[in-house]
């Protein structure tokens, strides 16, 4: 049975029975304090009328570990937490429940690490929309910026085909976007593999553009097309951290010269920081062609016959149908 008792002019309450006892042993109750419980109808009694509540003589007092066990609460007088006023009890009950709601929220938040890697790629695409969206419109943006998600998906797919660990893609505006793999390739054919990902499932969203335009007449899918099959076309230029660079380790790190002539002349006849920015990125790769290298390093570069006719194979004609899919676009 509950009983409730006053003290101070407070009520405390509701607690069982052998916790009053143990409230009367301790002093927390008094003799002259009055209690109450539901059999009493509505009036209070003093603790003093309650049978052998308080003990005629002095007991040997238990062990102290015994009362710290035994006893819940500290001596008298009562903790802070039970001097609780009605009013104080009412605000209680009413703000429980936006309270665990709140802690509920605070664990869920906790819990959507994997968030974060959206947030990341959403927001970096929002950003590179938007800056599109000044020059050439918002549809145009959204549809180049997701072209672009489609050619980074390509070398993520290929990544983790090959054991690679990689992040989630993030966009720059103007520079396009880029992935960062967490472990290096082990060879120049898992680097060649990597990089021809890209412009692969690059080249079928162009030609997924070009489709829709047959389909439906609409020219910005054939201009989305014909800007698609261009940019996977300039990342197969074969240098330095361009898609091409990479791709040719499988073949002859050699051709990276014919790549920084290629770039070279690009930028003299039209000037741009990014086509700068690639030619002065490349140099130490450039470079490296030309200094003594390790056995590890030859290694890297070790591809088998069928391995190099395989992705010269398939290098050339991504090439060859890019060029294509441009003079059927423009």
């Amino acid at each position: 049975m509950d009983w409730y008792y006053s003290k101070y002019g407070n009520q405390f309450g509701p607690v069982e029975e052998e916790e009053i006892r143990q409230l009367a042993l301790r002093g927390g109750i008094l003799p002259q304090d009055l209690v109450w419980n539901s059999s009493l109808g509505e009036h209070w009694i003093p603790a003093s009328s309650i049978n052998n509540l308080f003990p005629s003589a002095p007991s040997t007092p238990p062990p102290l570990q015994a009362q710290a066990e035994l006893i819940p609460i500290p001596e008298s007088p009562p903790s802070a937490p039970a001097r609780q006023s009605p009013i104080w009890q009412k605000i209680k009950r009413l703000f429980a429940p936006v309270t665990a709601a709140c802690m509920l929220g605070f664990k869920y938040i906790a819990g959507l690490k994997f968030l974060i890697p959206v947030l990341k790629t959403g927001g970096t695409m929002i950003l590179s929309i938007a800056a599109y969206a000044m020059h050439w419109g918002w549809l145009f943006g959204v549809g180049f910026v997701l072209l672009i998600f489609v050619h980074e998906c390509g070398h993520l797919f290929a990544a983790k085909k090959c054991g690679l660990r990689v992040g989630v893609p993030i966009f720059i505006p103007f520079m396009g976007a880029l992935i960062a793999l967490k472990d290096a390739p082990k060879n120049a054919w898992i680097e060649a593999q990597v990089g021809i990902g890209g412009p692969i499932l690059g080249t079928i969203g162009a030609a997924a553009c070009e489709g829709i335009f047959l389909l439906t007449g609409n020219p910005l899918f054939r201009a989305l097309a014909y800007t698609g099959f261009f940019l996977n076309l300039f990342n197969l230029v074969p240098l330095g951290f361009l898609d091409g660079g990479r791709i040719v380790t499988a073949l002859s790190p050699w051709l990276w010269l014919l790549g920084f002539v290629i770039l070279a002349g690009l930028t003299y006849l039209h000037f741009n920081f990014l086509l700068l920015l690639i030619l002065l990125l490349s140099l130490p790769r450039l470079f490296s062609l030309f200094k003594e290298k390790s056995d590890e390093e030859r290694r890297y570069y070790e591809v088998t016959p069928s391995q190099r006719m395989i992705m010269a194979t398939m290098y050339f004609g991504l090439i060859a149908f890019l060029v294509l899919g441009m003079q059927i676009t423009h």
